[in-house]
């Protein structure tokens, strides 16, 4: 098993480019299940292991899956002859749902294993399942897994309860070869939606975002070739920010889309961050002497995102005063608290607020990471541990969602290093053992 270890208080210096989004790259991938053409053409993919998950996943269902080392990859569905995604892929990461629209829209049947549980929440499909009976499909579970059958897929008018991501987007990708036209109202409207819609109408979709929270999809009887350039990943932009303004650092963020994360520039600069834009994809960050505490509330996009919260908590924890974070999206989103305290953070957790009193300085220690941005919020409080060493565990869970961080915050002089521990016993390699330790210590240890 492999861990980092990172040597704290070094500010960092330099400049760093931003990957292409692991939230764009899975449903675009997964929506390549629908094109007819056999040399399908994606760009800017991220090296991740989500990415290598939903590429075996495509795999198993017999399409044929190529890469290249610049973030090309190149996909031909035509050969598909399985409709089956299997729970040990689907397990690993919750995202796999996705084909399940693609597989009803084009072969109309699927068989998807249920995603099982989250260790940061419990986020059911009810939402895509209700939404796919309305545009016809007939749906039961069995024995684990989610059977889908439809003669014919018909447009219809969809109300989400709440706005869903994967949801909204399954829905799209279903309805984009429906007869008729689908509404999608109360739809989500992350960016990385968008950058569906573009790439689906690519190739030859009729989907148009009439309004904020309202999509619509005129059915298409065919998609050509899917050919597109992923967006810039927003939560890796937001997190090297926020690793520049908590080493006191100046850095260049380069290949990011400024309109996707004015929620956290407002954040950071309202903590005393001095954040100018270079050009289009570029902005320039750096971190004060004195951080200002700065309440956060999470909410869906346009507002604060919920996976940047873990990293701006350990932004908090070395703060001057005090702060209220208020997570609004995950019930179980707090899990990163215990570790963060181990640190030297002074934290509280009282229901979905957590009240963080800047200590000034964090020291470096041994933590285990409990899910993907909490691992990246270690990474963060563990550079801005005075001179200490700091040793994370289980950072797996970051290899899901940065692309080799270790190596882009080494380019920035920070002295990180991924070594094998192996030959350790790792007692919490039990991924519930895991959720069960962190949720108790939490409702024990720091309320």
């Amino acid at each position: 098993m492999e861990k980092i270890i990172i040597e704290g208080g070094i500010p960092l210096r330099g400049e760093v480019s931003i990957s292409g989004s692991k939230n764009a790259a899975l449903p675009i991938i997964a929506s390549s299940i629908m094109f007819d053409d056999s040399n399908n053409e994606l760009y800017n993919v991220p090296n991740l292991q989500d990415i290598v998950t939903i590429k075996k996943l495509l795999i198993s269902l017999n399409a044929e899956v190529k890469d290249s080392d610049d973030g090309k990859l190149f996909i031909n569905t035509s050969t598909i002859n399985n409709f089956d995604a299997p729970y040990d892929l689907v397990k690993t990461m919750r995202a796999s749902v996705l084909v399940l629209g693609p597989l009803l829209a084009k072969y109309k049947r699927a068989r998807v294993s249920l995603p099982g549980g989250c260790a940061i929440g419990a986020r059911p499909i009810d939402f895509h399942l209700q939404a796919l009976r309305a545009l016809g499909a007939s749906i039961t579970m069995e024995h684990g897994y989610v059977e889908a059958t439809a003669g014919k897929l018909k447009g219809a008018e969809i109300i989400f309860p709440i706005p869903s991501v994967t949801g909204t987007e399954n829905i799209i990708m279903a309805a984009t070869l429906a007869e008729g036209t689908t509404i999608i109202k109360n739809a989500a409207r992350e960016p990385e939606i968008d950058d569906l819609i573009l790439a689906l109408c690519n190739g030859g979709a009729n989907i148009k975002r009439v309004m904020p929270s309202v999509i619509v999809i005129k059915g298409v009887k065919k998609l050509n070739k899917l050919s597109h350039y992923i967006v810039s990943d927003r939560i890796e932009a937001g997190t090297y920010m926020v690793a520049s303004a908590i080493t006191q650092g100046d850095i260049i963020v380069k290949n990011v889309d400024l309109n996707h994360i004015s929620s956290i520039t407002d954040k950071l600069t309202e903590a005393g961050v001095k954040i100018n834009v270079i050009s289009p994809s570029s902005i320039r960050v750096k971190g004060p002497k004195i951080i200002k505490s700065v309440d956060i509330s999470t909410a869906p996009f346009p507002y604060f995102p919920t996976d940047m919260q873990a990293q701006m908590m350990a932004l908090m924890s070395i703060a001057n005063g005090l702060c209220v974070i208020t997570e609004n999206i995950f019930e179980n989103r707090f899990m990163h608290v215990a570790e963060l305290r181990r640190l030297g953070a002074d934290i509280k957790v009282c229901g979905n607020f957590a009240i963080v009193k800047g200590t000034g300085a964090l020291l470096g220690t041994d933590v285990m990471a409990t899910d993907l941005r909490a691992s990246a919020s270690l990474v963060l409080a563990g550079l801005a541990s005075s001179k200490d060493y700091t040793s994370i565990s289980r950072i797996y869970h970051l290899d899901r969602g940065y692309e080799a961080m270790e190596k882009k915050l080494s380019g920035l002089g920070a002295i990180i290093s991924r070594v094998d521990d192996s030959n350790k016993t790792d007692y919490n390699d039990n991924e519930d053992y895991l959720t069960s330790q962190s949720m108790q210590s939490i409702a024990s240890g720091i309320k």
